[in-house]
């Protein structure tokens, strides 16, 4: 029991690696304090679980699968897209399987079993985390060009195409269609609908 807990603590101190981890394709685009791996999974988790009950699909499960969805970027990094041309990919449940390797039997389990069927994409839950993920870049990538930054129509591109769910591409439009603050003006307006 000692060695799963010393494992499960590296294991909390290397997902903690995240909090520091910058989204790469960001700083591609020209962002020089992008926003972290972590802060992108927060998010996203957020958005899945919306996603996830308007679909029909269990919020909590597609916002679980969302908090893992790139934990392993501890161990090879948030390699921008480009840069995956000339590599080979080793699969995420790979790395998973070696990130949970010796922590407590249920929690590795729990891990490789979000991680893998996020991977799969055959559950509802999957698809609407995969599609928070995407979507979650498209907010970004709205609020960075909103401070300034140009570049970041490739990816509200690439972010869109991806979209599966009908939430999802409903929740594009809606965000395209209005500015990353216009909520704060109509609760100050008074608006209560916002």
């Amino acid at each position: 029991m000692e060695r799963e807990m010393a494992a499960l603590a590296g294991l909390l101190y290397e997902f903690g690696l995240l909090k520091r981890y910058k989204r790469t394709g960001w700083l591609v685009a020209g962002v020089g304090n992008p926003e972290s791996v972590a802060d992108h999974s927060f998010r996203a988790a957020v958005i899945a679980s919306v996603i996830a009950k308007l679909e029909g699909a269990d919020p909590e499960r597609a916002a679980f699968m969302s908090l893992f969805h790139d934990t392993q970027e501890t161990r090879i990094t948030d390699i921008p897209y480009i840069g995956k041309r000339y590599l080979e990919a080793v699969p995420n449940q790979r790395v998973t399987a070696d990130q949970v390797r010796g922590a407590p039997e249920s929690v590795a389990g729990m891990i490789q079993d979000a991680v893998d069927e996020y991977e799969e994409k055959t559950t509802l839950e999957a698809v609407c985390a995969r599609d928070a993920d995407k979507l979650e870049c498209l907010i970004q990538a709205i609020e960075y060009r909103e401070q300034g930054h140009q570049n970041m129509q490739p990816w509200i591109d690439s972010s869109l195409a991806a979209l599966t769910t009908a939430t999802a591409k409903r929740l594009a439009d809606e965000l395209l269609g209005t500015g990353s603050l216009e909520w704060v003006t109509r609760v100050l307006n008074g608006d209560h609908e916002a």
